[in-house]
């Protein structure tokens, strides 16, 4: 795959997708957001793939917006700001979507829509003087489109405060509130994500993808009847699925399973 302002590497079962934009922070522009859609979209049906690290270079992780796709919104029609926004949404939508597992590597500073791109993705790590904001209020906006992702990444309470405040907080503060999962050294960032790749490959592929479908379907609904019903009926399903009989066959007969081999 061929982009403009993305690089994107595979290699034993990992693909990286490298924001490439380090002169302007990595914002992203209706090119980026375009691309990032189409590399998701066609990294999820590669089944040599097991995991997926959403990266960037240079000193940010993504300042959200450019500024000159801002300047160009500014004379958008409603209907020219809802098929942008749409498209915003599906970028968001096919990383948050993806069948395989993806861990955002934040080497640094994350504002407003790349907080969007972070909430997105299953597993954040971040070095420790990565500072995030949520800064659209400041120029008379809000975070719509990355709402469903931020608010349950880091829950109602903290979004409610971020979101009308536009205050900037520590790396530290989005480990608090369940933003990022780990806060590293710099020094420390490439071995702590390497760590937990290394722990995904080493997964049944199907049970992974089967999992973070399982997260994403329970978490929102009560629990009822129907609810107890569909998770007995995927446990079901999974035991009897060829590599649900490998993993138990695999470890009674204390051997590695077959996709480890």
């Amino acid at each position: 795959m061929k982009m403009e302002t993305l690089n994107i590497e595979i290699a034993n079962h990992l693909a990286t997708v490298t924001l490439n934009r380090p002169n302007v922070r990595n914002a992203f522009n209706e090119t980026t957001i375009a691309e990032i859609t189409r590399a998701f979209r066609d990294l999820d049906t590669n089944d040599s793939i097991r995991a997926i690290v959403l990266a960037a270079h240079g000193p940010a992780f993504c300042a959200g917006a450019d500024l000159n796709w801002m300047k160009k919104m500014a004379d958008y029609t409603h209907e020219e700001n809802l098929a942008d926004a749409g498209q915003l949404a599906e970028m968001l939508h096919a990383i948050y979507s993806c069948s395989k597992p993806v861990v955002a590597k934040v080497q640094g500073d994350c504002y407003a829509g790349g907080m969007g791109l972070v909430a997105a993705c299953d597993i954040a790590v971040s070095v420790d003087t990565a500072n995030f904001c949520l800064s659209e209020v400041k120029l008379g906006l809000i975070p719509a489109t990355i709402s469903p992702y931020v608010i349950k990444a880091m829950g109602e309470s903290a979004a409610r405060r971020y979101f009308i405040t536009a205050e900037r907080f520590t790396a530290t503060e989005a480990q608090r509130t369940g933003f990022v999962h780990e806060v590293v050294t710099a020094e420390a960032l490439d071995a702590k994500v390497a760590e937990i790749i290394k722990a995904l490959v080493s997964n049944s592929p199907n049970a992974v993808e089967q999992a973070k479908r399982l997260v994403q379907d329970v978490a929102s609904r009560e629990l009822t009847p129907a609810l107890i019903a569909a998770t007995v009926e995927g446990i079901a399903q999974i035991r009897a699925s060829d590599e649900g009989r490998e993993g138990v066959r695999s470890f009674l007969e204390k051997r590695k399973p077959n996709w480890l081999s």
